[in-house]
């Protein structure tokens, strides 16, 4: 029979040791995912049988104790945790819920990303930054001034026109990049790595000596504004002027939807799904506050949370798991990647079963063996990978895991190449891996874009042996009667496949010169690169009679990219004239006196689904009106072309005061 009162203590007790590895010694053992679900668990069986609960539950705390080490102060005013959401139905619950308590309230909100960092109250007294705590408890916390001093974002001083007095509250959090870094300096010195960015900034900010503070780099997005009663907010401020207000005042404004009905909110959250994984810094949800201070202050709170805020969880990013194995995977270049085979977890919405691991120094500085418990998380490029070890895994006793000293594949030589760069590489020329993955680009969306040449069908056509460069598949053009019998006799390929694989192989013999440089799959030559160089050499010939000084004349390319195009065309002397041979004409590019050009000069960013347009053809008209076109936001960038779904490249676009232009006014420009 199953003993209720003993499973919740034994879940009580896991919370509480959860939570002081989290907010204690920064170092959990669960992702946030599993915490959450954790916790969850508890206070659905404390809700199903309050009878049963224990009043010193730690659902009934916000945080954790206060370390050791910093002075301890309390809070003017409970700093609280928040409720979680984690569907529509429970966004309009809480509603139903909020508006019985306020009727004749409207049901206006502000929603934020929430940042997954430390939180961090600032207190400002005569304008000038008086004392910052923690929100270690939520009734006590840990002062560290000293530390929030050296953060940028924290203004030390406020302008005249901010009130005398005043408590600010918001997010310290570590870029990924920053993160990224410090975790590279970790594997130098043999230090554990942090598991996550909100680790590390947790970990820095209690750091005793503010000069390693500084160094690391923090960054600080408020979420709060409380003004003090002696100096009353000014008529009509609500929290989304509350936080414009704070942004005029020297801090940085949090990328949010300002103002809106509950459809508009989640209309935001539907965006921030995706934009996310791209953002600079780490988010876990979408906090959504009702708009009015005055409704805010009539809900009050319970003794946990606030009755006018709830926080909309996105699925976990990370999570924790364990290496059944760890395998090879060989690239177009030969490049051996290891690959961890991991046990089935869901993270971000789907099941992962293999991350990468990048390269043989990445396995090492990691100390990875097979057994071992990790965090594994999708970041930007949504590609799943291995973060860190689980603390105290390393302790285990396992076995080491080697690179491999032939080619998993073709049995072949391997090792590194001249430049001494980390990977090692398979160096036998004629791997049929090498020729797979050199297909597979030559054919992928970014290059020639040859619908239909999957993984399957480019493994059948290199096993057959009848193709020794990725462009032979062009041969299936000379007859295509004998084309189409010979693709129709494949596995799994009909003979309408076979059809619309030699129609889309006939669409990419004219194809854009750029797309065709970049689909040849020459070290170095990334999809800008092929442009530019387009550009300068606008044939084949032309660019595989160009010498190096020629080459090196090119906008962004150095002397390996220069080196690199020379090698492969004395590898491929004969490339130019075989392609015309069979039938490939490239495109050329438009060769107009770009300065002339209507758009000259403009840095643009292309964003969400337009009207007509893909996103390649915005990008591709763009360029022909003499802009720039880059893939990410920066104060560089001078207008942005956005669509429905833009996400988090216009909310950044409009927090930078960037133009933001749509597919209309883009096909209104006379060129």
């Amino acid at each position: 029979m199953r003993d209720l009162p003993a499973e919740m203590k034994c879940l009580a007790a896991e919370v509480r040791e959860h939570r002081y590895r989290y907010y204690v010694l920064d170092a959990p053992v669960l992702s946030d995912g599993e915490y959450d679900a954790l916790e969850g668990r508890l206070r659905e069986l404390e809700a199903t049988h309050p009878e049963l609960a224990d009043p010193n539950s730690p659902t009934m705390r916000v945080g954790a104790p206060p370390v050791e080490g910093f002075e301890k102060r309390r809070h003017a005013l409970p700093m609280l945790s928040l409720d979680n959401a984690y569907s529509e139905a429970d966004l309009r619950e809480w509603e139903t819920r909020w508006l019985r308590l306020a009727p004749a309230a409207a049901p206006r909100y502000a929603a934020e990303l929430k940042v997954d960092g430390l939180s961090l109250s600032l207190r400002y007294e005569n304008r000038e930054l008086v004392e910052a705590l923690t929100r270690g408890d939520g009734e006590t916390g840990e002062r560290v001034t000293e530390n929030a001093r050296t953060i940028a974002d924290i203004p030390l001083r406020l302008p005249a026109e901010a009130p005398p007095a005043l408590t600010v509250r918001g997010e310290v959090f570590l870029s990924r990049r920053r993160w990224e870094e410090l975790n590279r300096q970790r594997d130098a010195r043999g230090e554990a790595r942090f598991a996550n960015p909100r680790n590390a900034a947790s970990g820095t900010l209690k750091q005793l000596d503010s000069r390693e503070v500084q160094a690391r780099r923090l960054s600080f997005l408020p979420w709060q504004a409380v003004w003090d009663d002696t100096w009353p907010m000014p008529a009509q401020t609500d929290q989304s002027t509350a936080m414009a207000l704070l942004a005029t005042w020297g801090f940085t404004r949090m990328p949010a939807r300002d103002s809106g009905t509950l459809e508009d909110m989640l209309r935001f959250i539907e965006l921030q799904a995706e934009a996310r994984l791209k953002l600079a810094f780490d988010t876990d949800g979408v906090v959504l506050k009702i708009l009015d201070f005055t409704v805010q202050q009539r809900l009050g709170a319970t003794d946990r949370v606030p009755r006018w805020a709830i926080a909309f969880k996105f699925p976990a990013t990370q999570a924790t798991t364990t290496v059944l194995g760890i395998t090879w995977q060989v690239g177009r270049t030969g490049k051996l990647t290891p690959v961890a085979e991991l046990e089935a977890v869901e993270v971000a919405g789907s099941t992962v079963r293999r991350a990468t691991l990048h390269n043989a120094d990445e396995l090492a500085r990691l100390g990875l063996r097979v057994g071992h418990r990790v965090f594994i998380e999708k970041g930007g490029d949504v590609i799943p990978k291995v973060v860190a070890l689980i603390p105290g895994e390393e302790l285990r006793d396992l076995p080491a895991t080697t690179p491999p000293t032939a080619c998993p594949v073709c049995a072949g030589e391997v090792g590194k190449t001249e430049d001494a760069e980390v990977a090692i590489r398979c160096l036998n020329p004629e791997c049929p891996a090498k020729l797979v993955a050199r297909m597979l680009h030559f054919g992928g969306r970014s290059t020639l874009d040859i619908e239909g040449m999957g993984e399957a069908l480019v493994e059948q056509l290199v096993a057959s042996g009848r193709f020794e460069q990725p462009w032979d598949v062009f041969g299936l053009l000379q007859d295509p009667r004998l084309g189409l019998a010979y693709l129709s006799g494949l596995e799994r390929m009909a003979e309408k496949s076979a059809q619309n694989l030699l129609a889309a192989l006939e669409a990419a013999r004219t194809k854009p010169l750029a797309r065709w440089i970049h689909a040849l799959g020459i070290p170095m030559v990334g999809a800008r690169t092929a442009e530019l160089l387009a550009e300068a050499q606008p044939s084949l010939d032309a660019l595989w009679t160009a010498d190096e000084h020629r080459l090196k004349a090119v906008e962004e390319v150095g002397p390996k990219v220069a080196s690199a195009l020379r090698a492969f065309a004395e590898l491929h002397p004969e490339l130019p004239a075989r392609l015309a041979k069979l039938g490939v004409h490239p495109l050329a590019p438009d060769v107009r006196d770009r300065r002339s050009l209507p758009l000259s000069g403009e840095v643009a960013v292309v964003t969400g689904t337009l009207p007509l347009l893909s996103r390649e053809e915005a990008e591709a008209w763009l360029k022909r009106l003499g802009a720039k076109v880059t893939g990410s936001v920066s104060p560089k960038t001078t207008l942005l072309l956005a669509g429905e779904k833009a996400g988090s490249k216009l909310v950044k676009a409009e927090a930078l005061g960037i133009p933001v232009r749509d597919e209309a006014w883009l096909r209104g420009i006379d060129d």
